[in-house]
């Protein structure tokens, strides 16, 4: 096909899910001229899989894309129809927020806003090359002929790189829920010397909701109190709808058990590596046999419709054996499917590949986010989305990256986990990746970043002085609490009344707040709140920062010491065949990687210990030359 020259831009954004409205959002609101390129209008956000944002580690990246100026959390915001805040018996550190959401209104409202977005084009075409000079990506090539130029190009493919979905041993080359997919840019890729690798992942069926039997199932309702996902939301009450729990049965098992060559997963036909920790029913049965039943939900597509979302059995066997799978499971025996559940193989990258700011190494100005990037799950690619946005700015700008570390907030953690150590399989979020998770709460998150995304021009006016506010309001509240006392006469006969072991003498509030069975309210009860108008999230605030004081100063510390290493910069184009005392696989992996600072050497997997030594005496030889 002839082409021609369609337009020039600063920023192309390839993909519309959720890295790159992003991304692209973010660097139309920084001042840049983006164009985004979908296979589908009808692609943009889409929640292919389940209708949910947020959850155990992925609440907490919702709540740091809001904090840096993304739009995620005010999405979720708008469109929730049940929400939750997960882990509530544990500690605040493992807090996370999860809401429903209405599938089709959370695309409505995403794609409005990026219609609505000044300096924002959004078209639907597919990219079949990307251009470049050398080694410098200079635009896009696409499917009908146009050639867009641009400063700096961003991938955001999802899931729709060679997809395959495979239902038994039925495999149809589209993408997800019928869509198309790309056909060359896969290619084009491996031509330009990228690493691509093979994933898979899957959804379960959807169901109508009048043949389900929820009189057998335990109700999942949602919080009294809603929590915003946004810092920029206060009171966002309405209506929600009910979830419920189900579990399989032993019969669900042995028909399993009997059929499994029949799944494209044990037939052989799926090549591709799956999520470890979002596993299809049939891994669950073979991995987990000693478990007779396994739990799932029952979950609302939206308002609009009768579809529900099956959670948790995932599964890639033909349409016959999964009607009688579904109907073997306790209030699902008459159950009519409406979409069958399938398996899903898409090209990705080797995330090793890239830089820290989400540049692909040795491709000047081409930067890449999401499922693209070996992740799974709408926040990770959201994440990935607003800080590759960001960076493509900053890099056309000249400016220095935004480089959040593993200090910094869950993003970091993400980022970094990535680019120094890999995946090989669908990389999920989880608190436990997080080693400061006590600082890195979901709570705090527009205290660790709001400054960070005002400093770099994403966050409005309207945002940075609510932050303010707020900061201002937690450190006088905290003040407060320090300097007003308690008495024995004011508190003990609510204590004595409530079971509660009394005082003995007065004491600050501060320090009575640190005992653990009481509470904000209690105060409030005996008047000893705050006689200023304080907001519930800075109540809670002041709260947990009071309680854990002794373990956050503790954290605070392991931070400041993995900062110092993170300070002991590396020259990235450093040839570490040419320092002596390094072994052979340290050499390998650190050529590879091109580690920063030797806090992230520290962290490749293949350096050890006594490689880092080397890379410290190095370092101070190299000092004392100098």
């Amino acid at each position: 096909m002839e082409r021609f020259e369609a337009g020039s831009y600063d920023v192309i954004v390839v993909g519309a899910g959720h890295a790159g409205c992003e991304a692209a959002l973010a660097s139309a609101r920084m001042g840049m001229k983006t164009l985004m390129i979908t296979l589908s209008l009808d692609a943009v956000a889409a929640l292919a899989c389940n209708p949910s944002i947020g959850g155990t580690g992925k609440g907490q990246l919702v709540k740091e894309v809001d904090a840096l100026g993304g739009q995620m959390g005010l999405n979720i915001d708008a469109t929730y129809i049940q929400s939750r805040i997960l882990n509530t018996a544990k500690g605040p550190a493992v807090h996370s927020l999860r809401a429903q959401t209405d599938k089709n209104l959370y695309h409505r409202v995403m794609k409005e806003t990026i219609e609505n977005q000044e300096n924002l084009d959004l078209i639907m075409d597919e990219v079949e090359e990307i251009l470049h000079e050398g080694k410098r990506v200079t635009g896009v090539a696409t499917r009908l002929g146009c050639e867009y130029k641009s400063k700096a190009t961003i991938l955001a493919t999802g899931v729709y790189l060679q997809s395959t979905i495979f239902i038994g041993h039925d495999t149809f080359k589209e993408g997800p829920n019928g869509l198309g997919y790309a056909k060359k840019l896969t290619y084009n890729l491996k031509e330009l010397g990228l690493d691509m690798r093979r994933f898979k992942t899957g959804t379960p069926a959807r169901v109508h909701k009048d043949s389900i039997d929820f009189s057998v199932m335990d109700p999942q309702p949602g919080d009294e109190k809603v929590v915003p996902f946004s810092f920029m939301n206060e009171n966002i009450e309405r209506d929600q709808i009910t979830c419920y729990l189900t579990r399989t049965t032993p019969a669900t098992k042995k028909l399993i058990e009997d059929n499994i060559t029949r799944s494209a997963m044990y037939s052989g036909n799926i090549e591709g590596t799956g999520p470890r920790y979002c596993p299809s029913i049939e891994d669950k049965i073979v991995k987990f046999n000693d478990k007779e039943t396994h739990q799932l939900f029952i979950e609302p597509e939206g308002l609009d419709t009768k579809e529900m979302y099956i959670q948790g059995v995932s599964t890639s066997f033909p349409l016959d054996m999964q009607v009688k799978m579904y109907r073997s499971i306790k209030g699902l025996e008459n159950v009519r499917l409406m979409r069958p559940a399938y398996a899903i193989e898409y090209d990705c990258i080797n995330p090793t590949q890239l830089k820290q700011n989400l540049e692909i190494k040795g491709l000047e100005n081409l930067f890449s986010a999401g499922q693209f990037n070996g992740t799974s799950g709408y926040e990770e690619a959201a994440a990935q989305g607003l800080i590759v946005g960001i960076n493509a700015v900053l890099k056309i700008r000249g400016q220095e990256a935004l480089i959040l570390d593993r200090s910094d907030g869950y993003i970091g953690v993400l980022i970094d986990d990535l680019v120094t150590k890999g995946t090989n399989e669908p990389y999920r979020m989880m608190t436990s990746r997080a080693e400061y998770r006590l600082y890195l709460r979901q709570d705090n998150a527009d205290m660790r970043l709001t400054q960070k995304g005002y400093d770099i021009g994403l966050v409005s006016q309207e945002r940075y002085d609510r932050f303010l506010k707020k900061k201002a309001d937690v450190d006088a509240e905290i003040e407060r609490l320090k300097n007003d006392r308690i008495t024995p006469k004011e508190i003990n006969p609510i204590l004595e009344e409530r079971g509660i072991v009394g005082l003995n003498n007065g004491l600050s509030l501060y320090e009575f707040l640190k005992r653990p069975e009481i509470n904000y309210s209690l105060l409030e009860e005996v008047g000893k709140g705050s006689d200023k108008d304080l907001s519930d999230e800075v109540k809670d605030q002041a709260v947990i920062m009071i309680k854990y004081e002794g373990y956050i100063s503790k954290q605070m510390k392991q931070i400041d010491q993995f900062r110092k290493l993170e300070k002991k910069k590396l020259n990235p184009d450093l040839d570490y065949d040419e320092i002596d005392g390094l072994r052979i696989e340290a050499r390998q992996k650190l050529n590879a990687i091109k580690p920063t600072s030797i806090g992230q050497a520290s962290r490749i997997s293949g350096v050890s210990p006594a490689d880092i030594s080397v890379l410290l005496i190095y370092l101070e030889q190299v000092r004392r030359k100098k």
